[in-house]
């Protein structure tokens, strides 16, 4: 029996390689493109069946005369993703294939500078989000779209699929928390945009007068099963970052990645990272009980798998971890109850109750920052962090109720920049 695979389905990328009325801006201009490992094109018939659009970017330039490709840029982790562990910046190089320089924007700068704006006319802007505030390529989009403005240069987003789908969930990012995860004030921890989408938002938002044109994917339905968001029979998953390993992680990342701030592993050194989660010398069989009598309706719309690891680096390293693992890539996944941020606070709570004097939170420089704690950066303020150590007078339904007032307000202020 053949595999059904939905030949509709178009990447914004593929859109733009295969209809030149869509490429019409960048007629007889220097183009640039802003891409990682995830960057992939289905439009050519390439040897492997698929291969990375700044490959085939430069073949149509060659094929067609239509403009010239004269840069890239690589986002963290870099154009090639080579770096596995997290806040490891790139350099700037030339690519010995592609001939062109490849600027960083996460080495020297995060911002483009007036060198890297000044080697294109047109960039166009191909990544692989995962639908999360934290992850770094939509602060990346941000500066790209303030430094397109500034220049007066033309920006073109090539759409990809939100993993996570539409599912909104968490507080949004506080006054004063703005940083390099947490790109904008009123964002929730997981957004349910994609990266085109969120350009638009960004661009009323922020009152960000650029030439911004989106080029949309063609026959994506975020909303509809069994994918909710990730169309499986039609794109193969790529890490877009190397820990971004599998869906299931991009969609329980908007609650594991809390676990970067603190002396907890999020399973960093493992083949499994920010889908486990664990600690040493603590009885988690104790905690997830704790979890199923506080708030059992939090652990819903996946499945829970107590387990062992032991990370090869990172936190706790070569120490045997309790913990357990989030199942989200089957058909127990349920985007209408699953609320991974939910969950991890849930943990981080139990955990707190169960062990009272367990050193949670981790004082380190975090992403460019000494002065603030990661994990409430990563948050978007201290609300968390404070609910956690609060004892029994900050409850469930106290967070419950701050959670959905926030998704509430936030479902409403992003509907007219839905696409699809």
């Amino acid at each position: 029996m053949s595999k059904v695979v939905h030949k509709s389905f178009q990447l914004g990328f593929d859109r733009f390689y295969l209809d030149k009325s869509l490429r019409g801006s960048c007629e007889g201009k220097r183009v640039a493109l802003v891409a990682h490992p995830a960057s992939v094109s289905y439009a050519r018939k390439a040897r492997f069946g698929f291969e990375s659009s700044m490959d085939a970017l430069m073949a149509l330039a060659r094929e067609t005369g239509e403009f010239k490709v004269t840069a890239a840029f690589g986002p963290q982790h870099g154009l090639r993703g080579e770096l596995q562990d997290n806040m490891q910046e790139t350099p700037d190089y030339v690519d010995s294939i592609w001939k062109v320089p490849v600027y960083s924007l996460y080495g020297e700068v995060r911002r483009p500078s007036k060198v890297m704006m000044e080697s294109f006319d047109v960039l166009l802007v191909d990544l692989q989000d995962v639908g999360t505030r934290i992850y770094t390529f939509l602060t990346t989009l941000l500066y790209l779209l303030e430094a397109c403005e500034a220049a007066g240069k033309k920006i073109i987003v090539l759409d990809r699929p939100n993993p996570a789908g539409r599912s909104i969930e968490g507080t949004v990012l506080e006054k004063g928390y703005v940083s390099f995860v947490g790109a904008s004030e009123g964002l929730p921890m997981r957004h349910g945009l994609t990266l085109a989408e969120a350009a638009l938002w960004f661009k009323k938002r922020r009152n960000i007068d650029v030439d911004l044109e989106i080029v949309e994917m063609k026959s994506y339905h975020p909303d509809e099963g069994p994918d909710y968001g990730w169309p499986s029979l039609d794109l193969t998953w790529v890490n877009p970052s190397p820990n971004a390993a599998t869906v299931s992680m991009a969609r329980a990342f908007p609650g594991t990645v809390l676990i970067e701030g603190t002396h907890l592993s999020e399973g960093r050194g493992t083949t499994r990272p920010l889908e486990i989660v664990g600690t040493e010398n603590v009885d988690m069989g104790k905690v997830l009980e704790r979890m199923h009598i506080l708030a059992p309706e939090w652990l819903q719309g996946c499945l829970i798998r107590p387990c062992w690891f032991k990370p090869t680096f990172q936190k706790q390293a070569g120490q045997t971890i309790s913990g357990f693992q989030i199942h989200c890539d089957n058909g127990h996944h349920d985007p209408a109850f699953f609320r991974p941020y939910r969950l991890i606070a849930l943990w981080l709570k139990a955990l707190r109750i169960e062990n009272p004097d367990l050193k949670i939170w981790r004082d380190f420089h975090y992403e460019y920052e000494k002065d603030r704690l990661a994990i409430d950066l990563i948050n978007g303020g201290p609300y968390l962090r404070e609910w956690v150590d609060g004892g029994s007078s900050r409850t469930i339904a106290e967070f419950e109720a701050r959670c959905k007032k926030d998704e509430t307000k936030w479902r409403d202020d992003r509907r007219e920049f839905l696409l699809y």
